[in-house]
């Protein structure tokens, strides 16, 4: 159950952040509150998380997989360009998530 959590934790925020760029400074209402009730169910869920897998590694997680997510969304849906080293370091942290999940004895499986 730990990883279903921090998977809706890491999509409520990666829908608040998208959000957060069409709510053009908190002026527009229903973007606004996507923004409010996405960081809100994530750290709800990160919470959860956080019973079970340390802090460390969890914000790691939750962080990288934020940061890259919000990277390939904007330069699929948003068309927004990303040039060699934007994808290099995105591809960098996926992999950071990845040999965290695999190989660290920190993480419950």
């Amino acid at each position: 159950m730990v990883w279903f959590y921090l998977a809706i934790a890491i999509a409520a925020e990666v829908m608040a952040t998208t959000a957060l760029k069409f709510s053009e400074g908190f002026t527009k209402i229903m973007p606004s509150a996507l923004v409010v009730v996405g960081y809100g169910g994530a750290f709800y869920c990160l919470s959860k998380v956080l019973n079970q897998i340390p802090i460390s590694i969890a914000y790691a997680i939750w962080s990288g997989a934020g940061v890259a997510l919000v990277g390939i969304v904007g330069w699929i849906w948003l068309g927004q360009k990303l040039d060699a080293g934007a994808l290099i370091g995105i591809g960098l942290i996926i992999a950071g998530v990845l040999v965290i999940n695999i190989f660290s004895q920190s993480v419950a499986h």
